[in-house]
């Protein structure tokens, strides 16, 4: 099935002080994994990340962001990638942290990533949902987007929305709001628990283990340590921030998605919440 949606939401207003447009050299710094971390061209190009048995590899941006949207065009590992998980994400830190998280878990050859996606707010997470993709994200580049602000978080994928995580701070649930978050990327070995639960191991025969990344865009407020750069031009006050939700298109494509796509949710998980689900859980999209 064909996943042409109309996503129709609002561009958000921004000062020319965020960042629109993605030179890796300049956005994003290696966090380890020193020559597996390598960028095609002048910055431009194509940014790959690289593991093998000695190490995996990362980067993180180097500005902090409060809210925005996030895109960044990812080709995973190829071929058999069991073990394998690379994760693309926004973090704070601290015990405290909020956290929206994007991780491809490999498998075996033949058989499909799983895409587990996850909410931390002020360090507290358990809000799991997975996907089987509708593609091979191995074959071609596709986008993954966040959306964040002070309404909800939505995740996206070739700009069909798969998940929603709404503000529910009036029954009680924090939202992450407060903490600016930085973009996290990294390539490592997890044969413990990623494919099928820890039981397929990671095949070293088959390493170096490549995933590739282009086009980033940050269409978002860049926070410098005492204020967004939003807020303080009025972009945080206009209407579009407000106004970013889902259309009726992109609600029947995010129905979709999770009807054929979905391999777990944590809302309809009552063994693992024998009292009663998250509260969340009983409000709508998550």
């Amino acid at each position: 099935m064909g996943c042409n949606c109309c996503f129709n939401i609002l561009v958000i207003v921004m000062l020319m002080s965020s960042v629109y447009g993605g030179n890796f050299y300049q956005e994003f710094q290696p966090t380890f994994g020193d020559s597996r971390v390598k960028v095609q061209g002048a910055g431009e190009g194509v940014l790959s990340l690289t593991l093998d048995k000695a190490s995996g590899s990362g980067f993180q941006s180097k500005n902090q962001y409060l809210f925005g949207r996030i895109d960044m065009q990812l080709k995973l590992v190829a071929g058999n990638s069991a073990g394998t998980v690379t994760a693309y994400y926004l973090s704070s830190q601290g015990a405290t942290h909020d956290e929206i998280d994007f991780e491809f878990l490999g498998n075996v050859s033949g058989q499909p990533y799983t895409l587990h996606t996850n909410v931390f707010t002020q360090g507290k997470g358990n809000r799991e949902q997975q996907f089987h993709l509708w593609f091979d994200p191995t074959v071609n580049f596709h986008t993954y987007t966040i959306v964040w602000n002070p309404r909800l978080i939505m995740f996206m994928v070739d700009n069909t929305p798969i998940r929603v995580f709404r503000n529910h701070e009036a029954i009680g649930i924090p939202f992450p709001k407060n903490q600016p978050m930085r973009i996290y990327s990294s390539l490592w070995n997890a044969d413990d628990w990623a494919t099928q639960g820890g039981r397929v191991k990671t095949d070293w025969s088959k390493a170096p283990f490549t995933a590739y990344y282009k086009n980033f865009n940050a269409n978002a407020c860049v926070w410098d340590g005492l204020s967004s750069s939003c807020q303080s031009g009025g972009g945080f006050r206009d209407a579009a921030w407000q106004g970013v939700d889902l259309d009726a298109s992109s609600r029947r494509r995010l129905r979709w998605v999770q009807r054929y796509h979905m391999i777990y949710n944590y809302c309809t998980d009552l063994k693992r919440f024998p009292q009663g689900v998250p509260p969340e859980c009983k409000r709508g999209s998550v």
